[in-house]
């Protein structure tokens, strides 16, 4: 970590410093003289003083919010802000002044949430509803409370090219993208979600920034070329002046969660972040957020994604580890997808089996050092001793959905008893589990991948580039063109479904589920066994919690098999069935009640399952 001189900026972009004055903070070492462009009438051309570091300073004392400005590099060409806060006229135009301060915030009260009682619902802002809007949203945050969920995870709003894109090309990391709406919309969205109990999680991108629009390796050193990722030239977290860099990105980060009262960041494949240095930039990120958090007193988090399975992501930094909060677990959703579905292609070929579930449920993951067909390698570490609350599990999510040829969910992949299934398995685990916008109800809706560039050739090798990704999968179907406007809105949810059966009795099922959740506490459980039962495709999950124990009975068989369940000794009584006829199913085939010394022989429908509660010892 760079010792702050004098010369280190607090503050990047444009800040209002007082009324009407601003401050302009730009690193670019690789430019001798920088101009402030001013796009007001008459324009204003201000020179930028330049530091021993390459930082670009100017002070305008007299400037409204809502001005559009450019920097001018060596005299030769404008670009817009790298720290731009809006970009009113796209990823091509003039940055504009936006004062952030000027929110009157009513959320003084909101502390944010432990992740052990965190449930996170990640959803798209531009396709949840018609208009695609932070202020769409709005009338949508009452139901998402009653649903149970109580952190909204929103997919990237970095600024992209055009107005339809996963988020995941933006190129102006501060910018709030603008056709889904201004800073203060999303200000607004953040405070209303507060004053209904939800925090707010964000997508952040740090591995890579998107090819259209991208003007950092104008201004300097942004991007290391000893590294490359799937996606573009990696970020410059460990070479020379890698320390401006990691400014820039942790100056982004601490913005959107003082700035917007964020309550949690995901960061986006971190595998993608190359950093051989000793002390790694996401663990000087997870050091500059716990500070933030304890001078704000208020819970913020970070959660990584990552296919690495390496426990040094979510381990302190006193265990040498990264120091983030909490990571994805791939393994969980690609158990419970191949029980549910059979598919064995690509990286589903490692898994298939009861057992990779059950020792995901007892470890995290399954993979933790073991050989990978899929990779023809081993892969992994032990995630032994790590907190349950660590891992956030699911049955879909963007990738998971979006990165199929077709885009289906989860509801075009298996039987209604499936989704009950799969949301069981997901909810009643001991993680902390995301839904994906619209699962609650079984939306119909495909999630395709989409774009709008602006330049032809770009949008032709996004084309070829998403044949290549599937051919692993040996997904023949025709991939829908992420061009295609169409394609876009084909993504959009189909809310009217929610007064259609059987989607209105899988939501009132979720909402079941949710609460039930929230009541037992599994994430706190003081002590969880599993037992797995290969033959029968059966789970048996067992929560030692006080003042009850309860057992969840997972079954993924497609026909109704016989278990010799063994469970301590007392009277279990059934208070969860997802084949019970009030769900839609064909019936419940669990007695009542189960009393004895612990061995019972039941069966559950096929694709179901249910849950237990011991209330007293054992009768005659």
């Amino acid at each position: 970590m760079r010792e702050q001189d004098s010369s280190a900026p607090r503050n990047l972009g444009a800040t209002l410093l007082s009324p009407g004055q601003w401050e302009f903070v730009v690193w670019a070492p690789w430019r001798r003289k920088m101009h402030l462009h001013l796009l007001e009438r008459p324009c204003v051309f201000l020179p930028m003083q330049r530091d021993a570091l390459g930082y670009h300073r100017a002070l305008v004392k007299q400037a409204e919010a809502g001005t559009n400005y450019f920097y001018r590099l060596d005299e030769s060409h404008d670009r817009p802000d790298p720290a731009s806060r809006f970009q009113p006229e796209g990823v091509h135009g003039p940055s504009q002044l936006v004062d952030l301060g000027a929110f009157q915030w009513t959320d003084s009260n909101w502390n944010g949430l432990a992740l052990e009682d965190s449930i996170f619902y990640e959803l798209h802002v531009g396709t949840y509803t018609a208009a695609g809007t932070f202020e769409a949203l709005l009338a949508h945050l009452d139901g998402l409370a009653a649903l149970g969920v109580n952190s909204i995870e929103l997919m990237p709003l970095a600024q992209f090219p055009g107005n339809r894109n996963w988020g995941y090309d933006g190129v102006y990391p501060f910018a709030v993208q603008n056709s889904y709406g201004t800073p203060r919309e999303l200000q607004n969205l953040v405070n209303a979600a507060h004053a209904r109990g939800l925090a707010v999680t964000l997508d952040v991108v740090y591995n890579h920034l998107g090819p259209e629009g991208n003007y950092l390796h104008e201004y300097g050193p942004y991007f290391n070329d000893r590294y490359h990722t799937p996606w573009g030239a990696a970020l410059n977290f460990d070479g020379p002046d890698c320390e401006e860099v990691r400014h820039f990105f942790i100056h982004n980060a601490l913005g959107w969660l003082q700035n917007f009262h964020i309550d949690a960041l995901r960061l986006d494949a971190i595998h993608g972040i190359f950093d051989a240095s000793a002390f790694p930039f996401l663990a000087e990120l997870s050091v500059a957020v716990k500070s933030l958090s304890a001078r704000l007193g208020r819970q913020m988090h970070l959660i990584a994604e990552s296919d690495l399975n390496d426990a040094r992501v979510i381990r302190p930094k006193e265990q040498c580890g990264l120091g983030i909060d909490a990571q994805w677990s791939d393994d969980f959703h690609h158990s419970v997808h191949t029980l549910l579905t059979t598919e064995r292609r690509g990286y589903y070929a490692d898994f298939g089996g009861v057992q990779h579930l059950a020792k995901t449920l007892r470890n995290g993951w399954y993979y933790d050092g073991q050989y990978s067909p899929y990779r023809r390698r081993k892969h992994g570490n032990s995630p032994a001793g790590l907190p349950p609350w660590k891992f956030v599990v699911c049955n879909q999510n963007h990738d998971q959905v979006g990165n199929r040829a077709l885009g289906e969910r989860l509801s075009q992949l298996t039987s209604f008893e499936g989704l009950k299934l799969a949301a069981g398995a997901t909810l009643l685990s001991p993680f902390v589990p995301l839904l994906f916008m619209g699962e609650e109800y079984g939306d119909t809706a495909p999630f395709h991948y989409f774009t709008s560039y602006h330049d032809a050739q770009l949008a032709e090798a996004v084309r070829q580039g998403r044949r290549e990704e599937f051919s692993a999968f040996q997904w023949k179907d025709q991939i829908p063109d992420p061009q295609a406007e169409s394609t876009f809105a084909a993504s959009q949810l189909r809310h009217a479904l929610l007064q259609e059966e059987p989607h209105a009795t899988l939501l009132r099922f979720y909402r079941m589920l949710l609460r039930f959740r929230c009541e037992q506490g599994f994430c706190r459980a003081q002590r969880r066994t599993i037992a797995e039962y290969e033959a029968s495709r059966t789970l048996i999950l067992l929560y030692e919690t006080e003042p009850h124990p309860w057992a969840v009975l997972l079954g993924f068989s497609n026909a109704q098999e016989p278990i010799r369940l063994h469970l301590p000794p007392g009277t279990w009584e059934r208070r969860i069935d997802s084949a019970d006829l009030s769900w839609l199913g064909p019936g419940a085939s669990l007695p009542p009640k189960l009393s004895g010394k612990g061995t019972f022989n039941v069966a559950l429908q096929p694709n179901s399952f249910a849950v237990l509660e011991r209330t007293g010892p054992a009768t005659e």
